[in-house]
This record gives C-alpha cells, structure tokens and sequence, in this order.
C-alpha cells in the first residue's frame, strides 16, 4: 500500500519492479498516479479505502480495483458509472465479519443477499474484502470471509496486512495489503 507515502519512495518501488499498489483515498491517487503511469503503464493501482458515492466516477476512471463495496446505494452508483464509462475495475465487497459498529462493510449475516443484489446489477464482483478487528485473532475472520466467498463461487480474498498477511495466505488470500512491509512506516504530514 503506498497510501501516504512520499513519492519518492512510490518511484523506488516502482523502479525496481513492484507493480501493484493500494491506495487509500482517491484524492491522494488522482494527485499521484496519472504522472507515475505515464512512466508505468503496467502499474496497477487498488482503492482499498473507503469510497464516497461522489468520487465515484473518479474511482472508476483511476482504479483497477476497488475492495470496499459496502452499501446498495454505492453499488447503484458504481453500476451506472460502469455503463457510463464503459470500463470497470475489479470489485470486492467488504464484509465486516467482526460486526464492528466503527467499521464499514456487510454484516455476514447480509452478505449473500447483498452479492446478490450487486450480481443483479451487473457487477464484476470478484471477490470479497476484510479488515479483522485488532484485537481478535485474525485467520478466525479470514476463515469467515473464505467461507462466505465459496458458497458465493468468489475465488478473490483480500485479507490480510503486514502483520498478519502469512496467516491470511494460509486460508486462501489472493491479495494482501503489506505496505508498511514494502515501505518501511508510513510519514504522516
């Protein structure tokens, strides 16, 4: 994740090879990543924070990927913005399987009718997406998300930060947030 990162370590990253980013807000993308994919257009940038319904149409213009779809009134919008732009990122809906009133994301209990709501829409749901709560054991909610993905026939599982990403690619993780791994702590202006 190269959230809050300065661009001059995005560019090192980027120079030696590294093309998969996270980016948390679509503001701090938009101000950094058109200039560094002129110079990689092979760089692929993910939304993984949350996404306001009015940044809609910019997120799906910049990103690759979003991994917080959590609300109808958030997926009607990226379904209209899709047909507009006639383009569409990868999506995953975020699942709260910790059921934290703080947290955004799909109770459990209203996720396969919320898959299913978006599917109604035409979609590209490709998988599903948790932050487990801290003070948890992770692989629990990573084992919850999996389960859930499989009855839904989702094979993407985005789960999984630098202190726990080897657990959640022990329960099937095909994306994994590890910035702080990459980059060392983030600077916070």
């Amino acid at each position: 994740m190269s959230k809050v990162q300065p661009n001059e370590r995005v560019a090192d990253v980027l120079a030696q090879g590294h093309r998969l980013f996270g980016e948390n807000k679509v503001q701090e993308a938009a101000g950094k990543w058109p200039a560094f994919q002129e110079h990689y257009p092979d760089a692929s940038v993910h939304l993984i924070g949350p996404l306001q319904t009015n940044k809609v149409k910019q997120a799906v213009a910049l990103f690759d990927a979003i991994h917080t779809v959590d609300r109808e009134k958030l997926a009607n919008k990226l379904a209209a913005e899709i047909q507009s732009q006639g383009k569409s990122p990868e999506l995953f809906i975020q699942v709260n399987t910790g059921e934290e009133p703080q947290k955004a994301g799909v109770l459990p209990a209203d996720a396969d009718t919320f898959i299913a709501a978006c599917r109604a829409l035409d979609l590209p749901i490709t998988g599903l997406m948790v932050i487990p709560p801290v003070n948890e054991e992770p692989s629990l909610h990573f084992a919850l998300l999996r389960k859930i993905a499989e009855r839904n026939g989702l094979t993407g599982l985005s789960m999984g930060m630098s202190s726990d990403f080897e657990r959640a690619i022990a329960l099937g993780a095909t994306h994994i947030r590890v910035g702080s791994a990459i980059f060392g702590e983030r600077v916070y202006a």
